[in-house]
C-alpha cells in the first residue's frame, strides 16, 4: 500500500511525521494542494489531507471515480484532534488507517460507516473477495433482521451480531460456567455464504464472501503462449464452477519458476507464485501421472503433484491444452487460536496489535478480571466464556476446541501470555492444525521496572515463588544461582495466604550474596488506579508489605537509588555504559528511608 500525505503547514509536517513513524515513509506532497493533487491520487493507494474536511472534500470531488479503485482519504484536523476517513472507509481502507493514527495523535477516530459506528465487522473489509447484495445483507445485519450464515467449510469469521446464525450450529451465550442457547431465529431475511465457489442461489438476497482457498498447479512447455496459460485456468475454474477470486497460489515445478506465462498468470490472479523441486513433486501419489514431464523436468506429475506438495487436496484432476496442464487443489480451512497478552491492566499498555486481534475474534476465552478488562473492545455478537481461578486446563482446553470448529477464538492472558501465563500450556496441549498467533504484552516486570525507574536496567532473571508448578527445592536451588550470579531478580507470586514462608526464605538466600542495604522493592498494582511502591534495604524490607497482587525486584549488588524530580528517587540498575561518568550517583537507600 503506497500511503501519501498532503501538507501545508508546520503544524501538518508534525503531524505526517509521527504519522510516517507508525506506518512507515509515506510518500509526501507538500505546499499548494492544488499543484500536487492529480499526482498524488494517480500514485497513492490511500491519502492523508491535513486540510480541512471541507476543503478536501471540494479537491478531490472532480476526481472521484469508482470507490473500488478510488484512494481512501483521510482528513486530519490541524490540531491533531481528529481523523476523519472521507471516502474509502472500507474497501479504500481509510477506516483502519484512521485508527492508527489516532492512536499515533492521541486523537478520536471519527468513523461514521454505519457497520463500524456499531462496531460490527464490515463484510467487504475481511480481505475476502465479495460478491452479490453486499448493500442489502449489511442493511438487514444493521437492522437486526434474521440473517442466515452458510460456510461450506468452516473458515474462520470474526464475531457476527447475535441476528446472523448458522444452520444446525447452535449460538450460545457464556457467563461464566453458565452457557445459555439462544433460540433459533425467524426465517431469514438474507443470507451471508461463505464459499469458494462461483454460483451462489438466488432465492434472498445474498452476500458470498470468497475466502483464498484454491490452489492452481500449472505445468506448461517452454515460453508457452501466456494466453493460452491463462485460457486453460480459467477454463479449468468456470468448468469446476469455482471463485477465480478464492484463488491463493499458483504452483509448478522449481524449473518452471522463471517460465514467462506462469509467472503472469500468477501476477494476473494477484497471489504468489511458488515452486517445488523436481523430487518433491515426484514423491506426491497422483491420479494421472505421465512420461512427458518425467522426461522434462525430472517428475512424473507437475500440474497435479505441485498442488498437493502444497498442502492442498486434489478437486480437480489434470487438464491441458496443447501448451499446458492446469489441476485444482483446495486448502483445507484452519481455525485462528490467539494467545492474547493484556499488559498490566492500564488500557493505555494494551498494544494496537492486541486490540486489533481482540476486534477480530468471534469467541473470548479468559480468567474473569482479565476478559472484565477487554469487554469494551470485543464486537456485539462476540462469544465469551470467563472462568475464575484455577480453570486454567478448561480454559484452554475450550479455546482449543473451538478453533478447531473453525472458529477465530482469542485466549486472553495478564501481562505477556509466555511468560507465566497461557501460551505454553494452551500449546503443550497441542495445537497441531491450527493458526496459532502468540500476541505480546507488557509484563508485570516490566510494568514495576518502569514504575521504579530502571530497576531492571542490567541482567536479570525472573522466578516464580509459587510451588504449585514447581517443587519449593527447585525453585531454592535457581534462587541460589541468582543469587551467586548477582542478577537483579523479579519475584512473581510472591506471597500469599497460604505461603507465606517463601519470600523470607527467597530473601535471606539472595541476602547472603550481597550488601545488607541492597535496595529492595515491591510494586502493588503496577499502571492500575490502586498503583503503590515502596523500597527499602534488603535488611530492613518487611514481606508483610507483599500481597498477591505484588511483584518483588531484587537488586543487585549495583543497583542504587538516584535522585529524580523534587526530592524523588528512582530504583536503577547500571548498564555500565563507558562513555558515562565515573562520578555518577552511586548512593544507595536515600537517608530518609522509604523513597516512595
Amino acid at each position: 500500500m503506497i500511503i501519501g500525505q498532503l501538507t501545508n503547514s508546520a503544524a501538518a509536517r508534525a503531524h505526517a511525521d509521527v504519522i510516517d513513524g507508525i506506518v512507515g515513509p509515506t510518500l509526501r506532497f507538500d505546499g499548494p494542494v492544488g499543484a500536487h493533487l492529480t499526482e498524488a491520487w494517480a500514485a497513492c493507494d490511500l491519502l492523508v489531507s491535513h486540510l480541512a474536511l471541507g476543503a478536501t472534500t471540494r479537491l478531490i470531488a472532480p476526481l472521484l471515480a469508482d470507490k473500488k479503485t478510488d484512494p481512501g482519504v483521510v482528513v486530519v484536523d490541524e490540531a491533531g484532534r481528529f481523523c476523519v476517513p472521507l471516502v474509502g472507509g472500507h474497501v479504500g481502507g481509510a477506516n483502519e488507517l484512521a485508527r492508527r493514527i489516532a492512536d499515533a495523535l492521541d486523537a478520536t477516530a471519527v468513523l461514521t460507516t454505519a457497520t463500524d459506528a456499531l462496531g460490527i465487522p464490515g463484510l467487504d473489509t475481511l480481505g475476502w473477495a465479495t460478491t452479490g447484495a453486499l448493500a442489502a445483507v449489511t442493511r438487514a445485519l444493521l437492522d437486526g433482521e434474521p440473517v442466515e450464515l452458510v460456510r461450506e467449510r468452516p473458515w474462520p469469521l470474526p464475531a457476527l451480531p447475535l441476528n446472523v446464525r448458522e444452520p444446525g450450529v447452535e449460538r450460545v451465550e457464556r457467563r461464566g460456567t453458565h452457557v445459555s442457547v439462544l433460540p433459533p431465529l425467524d426465517a431469514p431475511v438474507a443470507r451471508i455464504l461463505v464459499s469458494d465457489r462461483a454460483a451462489a442461489p438466488a432465492d434472498l438476497p445474498t452476500v458470498v464472501l470468497q475466502p483464498p482457498s484454491l490452489v492452481l498447479g500449472i505445468g506448461s512447455n517452454r515460453d508457452a503462449p501466456a494466453e493460452a496459460v491463462l485460457a486453460l485456468a480459467e477454463q479449468t475454474l468456470a468448468e469446476a464452477e469455482l471463485a477465480a477470486a478464492s484463488v491463493a497460489a499458483v504452483t509448478s515445478v522449481d524449473a518452471k519458476a522463471d517460465e514467462p506465462a506462469i509467472v503472469a498468470l500468477a501476477e494476473r490472479f494477484g497471489v504468489p507464485f511458488v515452486t517445488y523441486p523436481a523430487d518433491v513433486l515426484a514423491a506426491q501419489e497422483v491420479p494421472n501421472p505421465s512420461d512427458y514431464p518425467a522426461k522434462a523436468v525430472g517428475t512424473p506429475s507437475v500440474a497435479e503433484a505441485s498442488v498437493l506438495a502444497h498442502g492442498a487436496a486434489l478437486i480437480v484432476e489434470k487438464r491441458k491444452n496443447p501448451d499446458a496442464t492446469c489441476a485444482i487443489g483446495r486448502l483445507a480451512p484452519r481455525g485462528k487460536l490467539s494467545i492474547v497478552g493484556l499488559g498490566p491492566g492500564a488500557d493505555d499498555l494494551l498494544t494496537p496489535r492486541a486490540r486489533a486481534v481482540l476486534r477480530e475474534a468471534s469467541m473470548v476465552v479468559g480468567y474473569r478480571p482479565y476478559v472484565a478488562q477487554i469487554r469494551g473492545y470485543l464486537r456485539p455478537g462476540t462469544e465469551i466464556s470467563a472462568t475464575g481461578m484455577g480453570t486454567e486446563e478448561a480454559r484452554t482446553g475450550l479455546a482449543i476446541e473451538q478453533a478447531r470448529t473453525g472458529r477465530n477464538v482469542a485466549l486472553v492472558a495478564g501481562g505477556d501470555p509466555a511468560i507465566y501465563a497461557m501460551a505454553s500450556p494452551a500449546l503443550e496441549q497441542g495445537t497441531e492444525g491450527l493458526d496459532v498467533e502468540v500476541v505480546p504484552g507488557v509484563t508485570a516486570e516490566l510494568a514495576a521496572s518502569a514504575v521504579l525507574g530502571a530497576a531492571l536496567g542490567h541482567d536479570h532473571v525472573t522466578l516464580s515463588l509459587s510451588d504449585l508448578h514447581t517443587p519449593w527445592p527447585v525453585i531454592e536451588k535457581r534462587l541460589q544461582a541468582a543469587a551467586e550470579g548477582d542478577f537483579v531478580v523479579a519475584l512473581y507470586n510472591p506471597r500469599s495466604r497460604k505461603r507465606r514462608m517463601h519470600l523470607p526464605r527467597a530473601l535471606e538466600i539472595l541476602g547472603a550474596h550481597r550488601p545488607a542495604d541492597t535496595p529492595v522493592a515491591v510494586v502493588q498494582d503496577a499502571s492500575r488506579p490502586n498503583e503503590n511502591a515502596r523500597v527499602a534495604p534488603l535488611a530492613q524490607f518487611d514481606p508483610a508489605w507483599v500481597d498477591m497482587h505484588s511483584i518483588v525486584l531484587v537488586g543487585s549488588s549495583t543497583t542504587t537509588m538516584v535522585p529524580t524530580g523534587e526530592g524523588a528517587f528512582f530504583m536503577v540498575t547500571p548498564r555500565d555504559y563507558q562513555w558515562m561518568p565515573r562520578s555518577a550517583p552511586t548512593g544507595r537507600i536515600p537517608p530518609t528511608g522509604d523513597p516512595s
